[in-house]
């Protein structure tokens, strides 16, 4: 039995739930311990909560984190004695993944399992009838009918039973190109850095079984399409890369032009202008998802037969719409890559993308990227401001949706915004909200453009370059510019309105302003945020996953005299003080 030990900072429970204490001095080395296996639940002020989930320990696994590691975080940080329940669960969820493996028989593909048990317990699923044939004669391994690659192992993980497959990959048409030692663009050196490396080797795993299939986790600025060309790199053949809009095919394009010695007529795109097939093509999720009725066929999905692709690439795949997945399940016999800055999915397909695209293989922690200056150091302020009198009295009559978008839309953000304007005055600044009508208003209060999903392709890239350039010093932008938009010289992001909880938002938003900024490599998130409304609510979900990532919100309450003016000495000067070296 192990003794108390009321110093640690961390209480575990046999739910399956640990509390971290915050202002203990090991708290950052427990939490990035505890993000190897664990998932953050929520973490106000003093007292983070995790889970230990099925999916987080098979992620964890199929990463290389032995159980008995797991096991050992516990038990070195916990103020009493680990639930035997608990320490069980992690050993028989741990070790889960392995313990059932796809492999190839000649031209046919089965499941094997060392357990007999596990044999006998598959044969009788009602949820697998159709997919098994015949067993091996001694009941450790049973054939798979054609083509339910993908559907067994989507069924089999959501029976507790996570598959690795080894059964290998088609290696596609060839494709013999080279990484660019000098960028063409602006003629600076380029290579792979350390970590981005690492990534492509273990996706790629020496051409082996192992490798070939998996989602690789990396905060947004730290070249995960750079990482994506790296992969293409290592396997040099076919390749459809799949993106979240049209402003992002064409990053791809001009990513891959500037450092490979690929040229114009081997890069394709496929988007609702143009409709190219080349060796290298490039496509967006929605063209992917068109159909000219809503019982009718998905008309583009033929793109993902249209050639012999060795591998596939799924940018931002958090974002990978549901019938996608349809799709993703029967290209199992191709290299899948998913490349994202969070797995965290509003809809809670995290096991499918574990099943379809592959189980985590690496996850960088942001805050060791900031460390090394890969990354931004970025300063996040929540900013608490009230509702004047005449909207409070709307707030209190009107339903819950309705109240989330008067509380964003709170007319005194305003007033907030004006003065973080004013000091930052030579600073790129991006202001981004979720409802047009407060950011044309606003954009009419500043005389800036706003850029929304109506804006056209060529205005948007417009937009872009003389932002990226300095000729537009701030730029207003709706929830369209959240995803796979390459905004480089942003030090200033001000968050006026979000999409209710969403985590990943949050961390796209952050992530817009993360790219190194040089000497001075800082840049400031405000979060504007109507005091003691429900918006004040879903921000703190929302902050959840930049929390596990290491990053802390500092909370400014502000007041109003009653002229409307700000009352008191703002906590985000002192901020700008405090980091101006």
């Amino acid at each position: 039995m192990i003794a108390l030990r009321p110093d640690n900072p961390l209480i575990v429970q046999s739910d399956r739930t640990l509390l971290l204490e915050v202002a203990h001095p090991a708290f950052e080395q427990v939490r990035d311990e505890l993000a190897r296996f664990a998932e953050l639940v929520k973490s106000p002020e003093h007292i983070h909560t995790y889970r230990i989930t099925p999916l987080s320990l098979w992620n964890a696994s199929a990463s290389g984190v032995a159980c008995q590691d797991m096991i050992e975080t516990l038990n070195t940080w916990s103020k009493y004695p680990v639930p035997q329940n608990l320490l069980q669960e992690i050993e028989d969820h741990g070790t889960r993944y392995g313990k059932l493996r796809l492999v190839a028989k000649g031209d046919r593909l089965a499941l094997e399992m060392d357990d007999r048990g596990l044999f006998w317990e598959l044969e009788n699923q009602k949820s697998l009838q159709g997919m098994l044939a015949e067993p091996y004669p001694d009941e450790k391994g049973i054939f798979l009918q054609t083509g339910m690659r993908g559907e067994a192992k989507l069924q089999l993980i959501r029976l507790g039973h996570p598959v690795q497959d080894m059964a290998g990959y088609k290696p596609g048409d060839p494709l013999p190109f080279e990484l660019s030692p000098i960028t063409k663009q602006n003629g600076k050196p380029f290579g792979l850095r350390h970590y981005q490396q690492a990534a492509v080797d273990v996706f790629h795993a020496g051409g082996g079984p192992d490798g070939g299939a998996g989602v690789l986790v990396l905060p947004c600025g730290a070249g995960k399409t750079v990482i994506g060309i790296g992969c293409m790199g290592s396997l040099q053949t076919h390749t459809l890369v799949l993106t979240t809009n049209g402003t992002a095919v064409k990053q791809w394009k001009q990513e891959l032009l500037d450092k490979t010695t690929l040229t114009e007529d081997q890069v394709g795109l496929y988007t609702g202008d143009t409709k190219e097939i080349k060796p290298v093509t490039i496509a967006t999720y929605q063209i992917l998802t068109y159909r000219k009725s809503k019982t009718g066929p998905f008309e583009h999905f033929k793109l993902f037969e249209a050639a012999n692709w060795g591998l596939v690439i799924y940018d931002e795949v958090h974002m990978l719409p549901a019938p996608v997945f349809r799709a993703v399940a029967e290209l199992q016999a191709k290299r899948r890559l998913g490349l994202t800055a969070t797995l965290v999915r509003e809809d809670g397909k995290e096991e499918d993308v574990f099943s379809l695209i592959g189980p985590k293989r690496v996850d960088v922690p942001w805050k060791m990227l900031e460390k090394d200056g890969f990354i931004a150091t970025a300063h996040c302020l929540e900013i608490r401001v009230p509702l004047p009198t005449d909207e409070r009295m709307e707030y209190a009559v009107a339903d819950q949706r309705q109240r989330f978008r008067i509380a964003s839309e709170n007319s005194l953000k305003m007033v907030v915004m004006d003065e973080l304007l004013a000091g930052h005055p030579t600073d790129n600044i991006l202001i981004i909200g979720q409802y047009l009508e407060q950011l044309r208003i606003i954009g009419e209060r500043l005389g800036a453009p706003v850029l929304t999903g109506q804006t056209p392709e060529k205005e948007r890239e417009t937009l872009f370059r003389q932002f990226r350039e300095g000729d537009l010093r701030i730029l207003i932008v709706s929830k369209v510019a959240n995803f796979a938009i390459d905004l480089p010289d942003a030090s200033v992001a001000i968050q006026v309105s979000g999409t209710f909880g969403s985590r990943q938002e949050e961390a796209q938003r952050l992530g817009r302003i993360l790219r190194p900024k040089g000497e001075r490599n800082v840049s400031y998130f405000y979060s504007l945020i109507s005091r003691d409304t429900t918006e004040q609510e879903f921000a703190r979900n929302r902050q959840l996953f930049l929390t596990e990532q290491g990053y802390r919100y500092l909370i400014e309450s502000r007041h109003f005299d009653e002229t409307g003016r700000l009352s008191e000495p703002a906590v985000w000067k002192r901020l700008l003080e405090e980091t101006a070296g």
